[in-house]
């Protein structure tokens, strides 16, 4: 009797086809062989999201990390006067780095605590989408991806202390001359309000810091 072949939905393609994007990132650090592949894209799913969608909400525990594909996220904290400080711009092109191409609070995602930040899309998402029940699985059977997943906490622990150095020591001034010289392209990413609550400034604050820079 004659074995009847199976062949992938198109939706199984499609899949493969943008978690090619997150392998290419994956490859920057280890080389993934053929099974680490598969295993990465069986438990992994393929989510689109609008513009002004709720992906985390502070309060509730983290239970997925994104891989941005294509749109623009933000990550955010909002003090007890309702002043919100942009923690993390997200999105993927040539200047990204593990805080951009990753939307998620790892501190709730790994502590199953509460988060205390939230993330909203700020156009419309193609995102790579892991569980945390996913990840333990990707860990336990793949070596690779396990040494892969430490490699990325320490980066993402340094840039998180780097983030709250600037954030606690540095005068404001100081803050935006850092920002040109570290990411000056978020100058054209994103609008001039959500730059000011990265640096923690006000707009005003934003406008009278380079017109004093002008001067020099």
């Amino acid at each position: 009797m004659k074995k009847k072949t199976t062949l992938p939905s198109g939706n199984d393609i499609h899949q493969s086809i943008f978690c090619t994007s997150f392998l290419e990132y994956l490859s920057k650090d280890i080389v993934p062989d053929e099974a680490t592949k598969k295993l990465v894209e069986e438990n992994c799913s393929l989510v689109k999201y609008g513009e002004g969608k709720r992906l985390l909400e502070t309060g509730t525990t983290c239970r997925y990390i994104y891989f941005i594909i294509e749109g623009k996220c933000i990550s955010y904290f909002t003090d007890f006067k309702g002043k919100t400080i942009t923690w993390f711009f997200h999105f993927n092109s040539p200047e990204s780095t593990t805080k951009n191409v990753f939307a998620v609070d790892y501190r709730s995602f790994l502590s199953r605590e509460p988060s205390t930040l939230t993330i909203d899309t700020l156009s419309p998402i193609t995102a790579i989408r892991f569980s945390a029940e996913a990840l333990k699985k990707l860990v336990d059977e793949s070596p690779a991806i396990e040494r892969w997943l430490r490699m990325l906490t320490e980066k993402a622990f340094i840039q998180v202390y780097d983030r709250l150095n600037t954030l606690l020591t540095l005068p404001a001034a100081d803050r935006y001359k850092k920002f040109l010289q570290e990411e000056p392209y978020l100058l054209n990413m994103f609008s001039n309000s959500l730059v000011a609550t990265y640096l923690n400034v006000t707009p005003q604050s934003l406008s009278r810091i380079r017109k004093q820079l002008r001067r020099y």
